[in-house]
This record gives structure tokens, sequence and C-alpha cells, in this order.
């Protein structure tokens, strides 16, 4: 295949020096004017181009032929070449990213507005159904709605320890609560929180609540995650610069026929392709990873709906915190009672008043809302915008050939061939760096691939491993993920030496600060809620580990 099109090569250079050898006077003295004029159109000086053509010996990338480019003139045109191809990338990413970032910014308002929403009726109707039993641990209520929201925005915590943290802590304030005419030191309450898993206190709703929101909030962030990392890795892609090799070939795609004096042939569709499959092969090797992660995030929607889906979860948490609640004042007696029996009878307060009367003020009314359709718009939209970009670095070089570099629609003899206006032999290369191996128009190095190229490739595999372990309903480490492209699950059935691991990493010089927080929005963005007096989500991306850290420092002990 080589030999044969540097056969075909040589033919046509042939042909051309011929025809300039033997050719009429008239082709030798033609008018540059043409020329001038794109020459002058790009921004050059016009003092460059000669008046008419002149022998083209000192041409490095051109044919050899009469030309009307001197070799200054063939440099700058090379690089202007090489800059608009570079653009014109920048342009067909920009356009993606965009559409990434939109629907990055409606499912984020739309998780967001859920736990708003959420937070907002616990505030509204618990002062008025549990009384001072709410009103005197409104903080952990508002700190547990925090940690979802840093959860769900990327930080490195564990949501059922976080969780479990959470009710341990509230078990020990409402049960001094339930009991003020008690001593109730730190050991007795350590010893009711050792018994709190067979005693039940709050019913099912905390199994229940950790069971379904892990696996909620783990598809919520991980899809919202995926739109981010497939935005940034255009964004980083896009702006790769290209090689020489390429800079030349794009050059003499695109201006030589100028040059040569046939500027009214554009390139053949055959040509182009050949030339921008050679520049963009790193590029097109993105492709297998980029079809996995777009996949897996259609997949993961699945997760979004039902009983146990993102969106019930995500904006029902108040109902299970106020089953909780109800389960533990209607057992209270016979909570008090085997509390007694396993820890021994505490000592009477002295100070203390009678038992604390039931503070339930009327029947809890909090029916829940039904879908408002927002996410089904979402992602339905989504789905439809993620399969057309399937096929986008690999279709790159057809799009810009024909959106950007105008190939001819004329009849094959008639196109600009790289040599001559003809007919474009040489047959079409594959996708990817090994492909060109062959590639008549552009010299590849396909043992030097790009390294930018391929730790965007390694990107993509992470998150798709994140997505699909999201979808089984676990939590996998980015950390982890990197590591060994496994990671580590926080389902049901993780093991104690894994889980332990990964909550051990809650400091901050064994967390990375990009790995977790969404990207793709800015920092204002972040500081968006729906929520009138709810907390703000974290002021900035870039610091959520370190919010988390001093989260779980200032965590107060309730005690």
């Amino acid at each position: 295949m080589e030999l044969r099109a540097r056969g075909w090569w040589l033919l046509c250079a042939a042909a051309a020096l011929a025809a300039c050898a033997l050719g009429d006077p008239a082709t030798k003295s033609r008018s540059c004017g043409e020329v001038r004029q794109i020459y002058g159109a790009k921004g050059f000086s016009l003092s460059d181009v000669p008046q008419a053509e002149i022998s083209g010996e000192h041409l490095r990338i051109c044919p050899q032929g009469y030309t009307c480019c001197t070799s200054e003139m063939e440099e700058n045109l090379a690089n202007r070449s090489r800059a608009e191809l570079e653009a014109a990338l920048l342009d067909s990413g920009r356009a993606l990213q965009t559409t990434l970032a939109t629907q990055l910014r409606g499912f984020d308002d739309h998780f967001q507005r859920l736990l708003n929403d959420s937070e907002r009726a616990l505030q509204e109707a618990f002062p008025g159904v549990f009384g001072e039993l709410y009103t005197q641990n409104a903080r952990a209520f508002r700190d547990l709605y925090a940690e979802l929201r840093l959860y769900y925005r990327g930080a490195s915590l564990h949501l059922e320890e976080s969780l479990a943290e959470f009710w341990a802590r509230l078990l020990e304030r409402l049960f001094r609560q339930l009991h003020p005419q008690l001593l109730l030191p730190d050991d007795y309450l350590d010893c009711l929180g050792k018994q709190a898993e067979a005693l039940r206190p709050f019913g099912e709703a905390p199994r229940e609540l950790r069971l379904r929101a892990a696996r909620a909030f783990v598809a919520a962030r991980s899809f919202v995650q995926g739109l981010g990392v497939a935005g940034d890795v255009v964004r980083k892609v896009a702006q790769v610069p290209l090689g020489l090799e390429c800079s030349r070939a794009v050059m003499k795609l695109v201006y030589c026929a100028h040059c040569l004096g046939v500027p009214g042939a554009r390139p053949c569709p055959d040509y182009c392709r050949n030339v921008l499959k050679g520049c963009l092969a790193n590029q097109a090797d993105l492709d297998a990873e980029w079809r996995n992660l777009l996949d897996s995030m259609v997949l993961i929607t699945d997760k979004f709906w039902g009983p146990a889906g993102a969106e019930s979860i995500m904006g029902s948490v108040h109902l299970w915190l106020a089953e909780a609640i109800s389960a533990l004042q209607d057992n209270r007696d016979t909570l008090t009672a085997k509390v007694i029996q396993g820890c021994g009878n505490p000592k009477v307060n002295p100070q203390g008043s009678g038992p604390e009367e039931r503070r339930r003020r009327g029947k809890l009314a909090l029916p829940e809302k039904p879908p408002t359709g927002v996410l089904e718009k979402l992602v339905s939209e989504a789905k439809a915008q993620l399969r057309d970009a399937q096929d986008f670095w690999i279709s790159l070089p057809g799009t810009l050939c024909s959106e950007k570099l105008a190939t001819s629609t004329a009849s094959d003899d008639r196109c600009w061939n790289g040599m001559a206006k003809g007919r474009y032999l040489p047959e079409v290369m594959g996708d990817g760096l090994a492909n060109q191996i062959n590639n008549p128009e552009v010299e590849v190095d396909i043992t030097k691939p790009d390294m930018t190229i391929r730790q965007q490739i390694m990107q993509l595999k992470i998150m798709t491993n994140r997505l699909r372990s999201a979808y089984n309903g676990n939590d996998v480490d980015f950390q982890d993920a990197s590591d060994d492209g496994s990671g580590s699950g926080s389902g049901d059935g993780c093991p104690d030496d894994i889980c332990g691991r990964r909550v051990g990493k809650k400091n901050s010089s064994s967390r990375t600060t990009l790995t977790h927080a969404l990207p793709g929005l800015s920092e204002q963005e972040g500081q968006k809620t729906s929520a009138a007096g709810c907390p703000q989500p974290c002021p900035s991306l870039l610091l959520l580990p370190a919010l988390t850290l001093l989260l779980s420092a200032a965590r107060p002990r309730w005690r």
C-alpha cells in the first residue's frame, strides 16, 4: 500500500514538473493577483507577494512548480493553516462542552433543589410536630443535610458512616430529653449506643434510609461527575497543539493550491480526510473509552426512578427522619425498660423534672410530593445528546473537512489532490494512531502517543469504572480506582477492612483535592441554592476536602 501511494505521488510530481517545463508562456507569466488578495486578507504584508509567478525550487512544503509563494509566504501560510485548524478544533469542542455544561447545571440544580426542598419541609413542620425534641437538636439536622450536600458534591465522606453517627448522637440527645429525671453519664450513654442496633429505637427508618440513600446519592453524584469529566476531557484535548508534520500537511491541503495558481480547486474529500486522520490520530484513540463513558451514563439514569431512585430518596429525607422520631416516641416506654435491663438502673437526678411529656402536638402530615416531570425531561434530553456525541472523536476529520475546510463537491478529477487538480487515488486510512502507519499525507510516529490524550483516556476509564460501580450501588473512591482500576465499594456487603481503609483516608494528606469534586461547575454556581435559609453548598469545589476535614473536626459531640 505504501509503495503504491508513493509511486502515485512520484507520478503526479513528474507530471506537474513536466507541465511547468513545457508549459505555455501564459502559464509562466500568470499574475499573482488572487494570491495577493488571499494573503492580504490573512493580515500579511503584500510586499511579500511577487507580481507574477516565479520558479518554485525554494518551496519546502508545496510542489516545486511555478508559484506565487516565496519561502516567507509559505512559512507564514503554514503557521496560519495550523492556527486555523486548531481554532476549528476548539470551536468543535466548545459546542460539545456547552452541551455537557448545560446538562450538568440542569441536573445539579435539580438534585440540589430536592435536598433544599426536603430540608425546608423539615424546618417548617418539625417544630410544630415534635417541639423541643426537634428545636433543641436543630443543629444536628442542619449538619446532616450539610454532609449530604458535601457527599453529593464529591467530598470524600463515607455516607453510611455519617448516617450511623447521626443516629447514634441523636439517640443520646433524645433519650436524655425524654428522661430529664435521670442522671445519664457518658458511660451509660455508651452502653445505650452499644444496644441500639438490637433495640432499633428509631424503628426501620435508619436502616432503610442508609440502604436507599447510599445507592441514590452515589447514582446522582456519579452521573453529574460524569458530565463534568466528559466536558473536561473535551476541553483539554481540544487544546492539544498540532505537530510539525500535521502543520505541513494542512498547509499543503489548504494553501498550496493557491501558491501553484489553482485557487479555485478545493481539496478532494478523501485527501482532506487522510490529512486530518493523521493529524487527529491520537484524538481518535479516545473513541472506545469515550463510548464506554457515555453508555455508562445513559445506563445509570435507570437508578433515578422508583421508590429507591435518586429523585425519591433525595427529596424525601425529611420523611425518613420524621418516621424515625415518631417511632422513638411511640416505643419510648418499651425502649426505656430494655435499656434499664441491659445497662442497669441509672441514678435519679435530684434537680431534674419529671419524665418528658410526649410533645407531638398533632398528627404528622408530610405527604410525599409527586415527581414534577423535570427530571424526566432532563434525562430524555441528556440521553439523546449523549448518544449524538458518541462518535464525536472519530467523526472529527469528516466534520472538519466538510464544515471548516470546504472540501470539493465536484467530480473527482476537478479537486485539489495535493499536487494538482485531479483525482485522488490513495485509500482513506482507518481511525486511530495505529492505522496511520501508511498514511500518505502525514508522517505519524505510531510509537509515540500523545501523553496528554493518554491521560484523558485514563480519566475516562476511571469515571466509567465509578459509574458502573454506582449502578451496582457501590461508591468507588477515585483514589482507589486510579490505583488499581477497581476501587472499593461502600454498598451492601462491603468488607470491614476495605470500608475501614477508605474511611481512614479522611485526612488532608491522603486525599486528592480534585478527584471527587464535581467538575465543570464554577465557584459562583457552587454557591447557589434554591432554598432560602438552607445551608449554602460548598463555596469552592477546590476546598471540599478541607471543608470536609473541618466539619469532621468541629462536629459537636451532642452530649
